[in-house]
């Protein structure tokens, strides 16, 4: 990250940079005093409420896809149209929100793999001893 820019600092004020991002954010913060005053600008637009159809369209997100169609996307279990559109939101257009969300969904996919793969190979060694019995030998 070169430089703090507004739609970089509206996207760490809500949490919708991933985790690598926020805390080189946080350490720009504490070592910069013009990138505080920037930042200070931008939490008071933030307070204020901007009203402009680009602004309630960052803030609302809605362009983003959903957690749940992120997750199709993830499975590739998404029609070409839909998986097409999230590929270039998240790619070209590099959605920090979809792609701290897209990121957590990884995370826990990979979590929860390690358990089903441990339950496989407990499986398969308790199953083989019973099927070596039951066909013969060899």
């Amino acid at each position: 990250m070169a430089r703090l820019t507004k739609p970089i600092l509206r996207d760490f004020l809500h949490d919708a940079l991933p985790d690598a991002e926020m805390a080189t954010v946080e350490k720009i913060l504490r070592d910069d005093a013009s990138a505080r005053l920037l930042f200070e600008e931008v939490r008071g637009e933030e307070d204020r409420g901007e009203h402009t159809i680009g602004a309630i369209w960052r803030r609302e997100h809605l362009s983003c896809a959903t957690r749940d169609q992120l997750g199709g996307y993830l499975l590739q279990a998404l029609d070409e149209s839909r998986f097409d559109y999230i590929d270039f939101h998240l790619k070209t257009i590099g959605c920090p929100f979809c792609q701290a969300n897209l990121d957590d969904l990884q995370k826990k996919q990979a979590e929860a793999a390690e358990p089903i793969k441990a339950r496989r190979r407990r499986i398969v060694n308790s199953s083989t001893g019973v099927l070596r019995t039951v066909t013969g030998p060899g």
